[in-house]
């Protein structure tokens, strides 16, 4: 097991994980010069498990945070998802963070917005105690299930990742995704928007008017949506694209 930056880069290119060199740095740090750690946690990476639940923790918006084993690990496709919500949250208004697995999306909102109130919650309950590990406000439950009456009408951000894979394409991802992760974390029906709609219909009972909805999704399901959107009450309806085109997610405005 080499125990160099260099050796284990090549190392880890070889068994075909794309950033290499960044994985090599952060096992290097996490075995803290110990080289029987450094091999254990190396063995672990190699068999496909989550490096984030290796090493304990991940950067999302410069933030370092917590991701223990089980709970869903944050991907930095997400974070211009969690910096447009946080732009549309007033520095004293209220967000609520659906399916917030570590907490990434509202401890980004608290970090950027300290005077704002901050819920979060997730149907699993070890994503919740992570969540509250690093700092988020989060409750357990189904969606909007989980949250006090004293929210209705009243958040001014709804921000929500939750499962949108269709079915079909599950068999699509990452080899190794499901020998560790729960294809609940995932699956979003035939065509990946069953969760997806339920969250159009629950937010206008939370948002304020004028209040946003972000939303996380891929392909073609803002179009699919669309119809949903309009008879729901959404307006000023925004297909948001990363650098390459590939649609990303939506914002939407409760007209």
């Amino acid at each position: 097991m080499p125990g160099d930056l260099a050796g284990l880069t090549t190392l880890l290119e070889g068994a075909g994980f794309v950033a290499a060199g960044e994985e090599a740095e952060e096992l290097l740090v996490a075995a803290g010069g110990d080289h029987a750690c450094l091999a254990a946690l190396v063995a672990r990476r190699l068999t496909g498990e989550p490096l984030a639940w290796i090493t304990g923790t991940v950067v999302f918006c410069d933030l370092v945070l917590r991701v223990d084993p089980g709970v869903y690990v944050p991907r930095w496709q997400t974070e211009p998802l969690a910096l447009r919500a946080a732009r549309r949250l007033p520095a004293d208004g209220t967000a609520i963070d659906l399916c917030t697995g570590a907490g990434a999306v509202a401890r980004t909102l608290t970090d950027r917005r300290p005077g704002a109130r901050v819920v979060a919650c997730d149907v699993d309950e070890r994503a919740v105690a992570c969540a509250r590990s690093n700092g988020v406000d989060a409750l357990h439950g189904d969606l909007f299930d989980a949250l006090p009456a004293a929210l209705l009408g009243t958040a001014d951000v709804v921000v929500a990742v939750v499962p949108y894979v269709p079915t079909p394409e599950l068999a699509l991802l990452q080899r190794d995704t499901f020998t560790f992760e729960s294809a609940r974390s995932y699956d979003g029906g035939a065509d990946g928007t069953d969760v997806l709609r339920r969250v159009l219909a629950g937010a206008p009972r939370f948002l304020r008017r004028g209040g946003a909805l972000l939303l996380e999704l891929g392909g073609d399901q803002a179009d699919i949506l669309a119809g949903d959107l309009a008879r729901l009450g959404y307006a000023d309806v925004v297909v948001l694209a990363d650098e390459d085109g590939d649609v990303r997610g939506i914002e939407a405005t409760l007209a």
